[in-house]
């Protein structure tokens, strides 16, 4: 639904830096446990607000920064630091698809984005096309229940929703990390079985 979506006339508030005090993004790339990443994309990027602090951690690397919003994407080509610049793509992308192709990325990532997806299948096993074989997919979002920040509880997702889904869209292995105060932490890997479709 329309209403699930994040209004990019807010998208100041995704660049509040008090966002580091519940999602931390030093905790979460230490967990995912990456070693030199060469490709990441960030769906769902917003205001590119992780994905240029991931760029950093990067070594070469590129990481797409994707949304569906024309307002985001000028806004992450016109804001990304001179440092990185070489580092991070903007990429606009459809509800459930991206222009890019099989099996480039070794991680996909979503924040705060679930909760908004009509088709959250769809898009999980596009993701799964994105990523190599051993790649994987984080999935972060709020945790269903009451928080000081965040959307209503009554269109956030279950952890146990998520995995399902995760499942659904050809991903195994899936770990839960209970480690970020607001939010559902997932990591799934694709495996050598392949996507769902």
């Amino acid at each position: 639904m329309e209403s699930r979506r994040f209004d990019p006339k807010k998208l100041d508030k995704l660049n509040n830096p008090d966002r580091l005090s519940y999602l931390d993004p030093g905790l979460i790339w230490d967990s995912v446990g990456l070693h030199s990443p060469k490709t990441i994309i960030d769906i769902g990027a917003g205001t590119g607000f992780f994905a240029f602090i991931f760029a950093g951690k990067m070594d070469k690397g590129k990481i797409y920064a994707c949304d569906i919003s024309d307002v985001m994407i000028e806004w992450i080509t016109e804001h990304t630091p001179a440092d990185i610049k070489e580092s991070v793509v903007p990429l606009k992308m459809e509800e459930n698809s991206l222009p890019l192709n099989d099996g480039i990325a070794d991680l996909v990532y979503m924040i705060n984005l679930h909760h908004e997806l009509e088709q959250p299948v769809k898009l999980i096993v596009e993701a799964c096309r994105l990523l190599e074989v051993g790649g994987m997919l984080a999935i972060i979002d709020w945790k269903k229940e009451e928080t000081p920040e965040g959307p209503p509880v009554s269109i956030r997702v279950s952890e146990e929703t998520i995995e399902h889904q995760m499942q659904g869209g050809g991903f195994g292995k899936i770990r839960k990390y209970g480690i970020l105060p607001y939010h559902h932490f997932l990591v799934g890997e694709k495996t050598r079985y392949g996507c769902k479709t």
